[in-house]
Parts: structure tokens; sequence; C-alpha cells
């Protein structure tokens, strides 16, 4: 079960022509909530990069747990998990943390969904609004979570202080700095997007999981009685 890595075996699946595909989740329901301002500048960003873009809606999705998986704002979301190539979760920062809202979200992408690690291997962008000065303490919670859900987290990231001067009355994204590092973080996603989506299968191939499965392969092979 031992492999060395090759570049041979990186690039043995032909490159994919379609749109990068992206998801966008926030983390606020309220009516003018600058977490969903935010996420969809950054989807403007994105299909004018060349990718195809959804953002899930939070509204009427039930607490992790608080519903069974068959609920239907459950399989929305979890049918947009499977959909996407890379994510975008947006936050603000609500006491220091981010919201139970866009934890919420997260609970409720499974880690395995049958055969298949829903989030492994994807891309992800982190980004938070703040109301007052900046802060880094929710990116840095999502920047844990992606980790945990086994994804590839850009090295980019955006923390928007103030948010509530930095939209118009259109929920537009004024110019600034702080538009700027949006616009590095888009097109950081997109790059590192399209040069892992196709080999993410091999770049999460893990030495323990192929010693387990043919140690169990050999069990079951080679059981004495069924």
């Amino acid at each position: 079960m031992f492999q060395v890595p090759t570049l041979a075996a990186l690039h043995a699946t032909p490159p994919s022509t379609h749109p990068p595909r992206i998801l966008l989740l926030y983390g606020s329901l309220r009516e003018r909530s600058f977490s969903r301002l935010l996420s969809e500048e950054a989807a403007r960003l994105l299909t004018a990069m060349g990718a195809e873009t959804r953002t899930f809606d939070p509204h009427g999705l039930p607490l992790a747990d608080g519903a069974p998986d068959a609920h239907p704002k459950v399989q929305e979301l979890r049918d947009l998990v499977l959909w996407s190539e890379g994510m975008v979760w947006c936050s603000p920062e609500r006491h220091g943390a981010m919201t139970g809202t866009m934890k919420t979200q997260i609970d409720w992408i499974p880690l395995a969904q049958g055969a298949v690690r829903p989030t492994q291997g994807k891309t992800l962008a982190v980004m938070q609004v703040s109301g007052g000065s900046q802060s880094f303490n929710a990116v840095n919670q999502l920047r844990v979570l992606g980790r945990w859900m086994r994804m590839l987290t850009i090295p980019n990231q955006s923390s928007v202080a103030k948010a509530f001067l930095e939209f118009d009355e259109a929920g537009r994204m004024k110019p600034s700095a702080y538009y700027d590092r949006v616009v590095d973080v888009a097109e950081e996603l997109l790059k590192f997007t399209l040069l892992t989506r196709d080999a993410s299968p091999y770049l999460v191939d893990r030495y323990s999981e192929r010693k387990e499965s043919a140690e169990a392969l050999s069990q079951r092979v080679n059981q004495k009685s069924i």
C-alpha cells in the first residue's frame, strides 16, 4: 500500500473543461445581511472570472440534529455541496466567533455520505464581516473547520471591518482596499480550484486508509465461514 508520489499520477486525469463550480455560504438571516452582500460580491467576481456559482439561502434550515436528514433544506444544502468543486464561507463575527447560522450550515454537511466524502479535496475561501474594528476570529475558526472537513483552504482571506460603511444602498461593495482583497480572494480561489479539482482524489488519498481497506478486504476474502 506504500506509494511514491509522482507527477505522472498527479496529472493522470484529463483536465475538466466545464466552468469551476463554486458554492457560497453566508452566515446571517438579517434582511440587510452584510455577509450575504459580501458573498454576492464574491459571486459576481467569480462569475466574471469564468466560474459557475450557486449560493445557499440558510433561511428555513433547522438546527443540526433538530430535524431528519430528509428535511428539504438539508437535502438542498447537501446536493449543492456534492455539486461544488470549491466553496466560499462568509460569516459575521458575533461575540468573537462565527455565527450559529454559519456553524449550523457546516454541521449539516456530513463527513461521509455513503462512500463519498462531500467536502474532501474541495477548495475553500474564508471571509468575514465585522461591525467594529477588523478582526480575524471568524476566519480563523472557519479555517479550522475547513481543515477538519479535509478541504484545501487557500492562503488568502478577507475580513471587512465596519461593514455597514462598505456597501452602498444597492448592496454593492464600495471601492476600497477591502474590496481589492475580495478580488484577490476570488482570483486565488479560482486558480487553486483549476489547479486541484481534477487531482483532488489523488491529493487526498492516504496510505493509512489504503492499508486499512486492504486489511478489511483480506479478512473478508479469507474468512473461514459466513
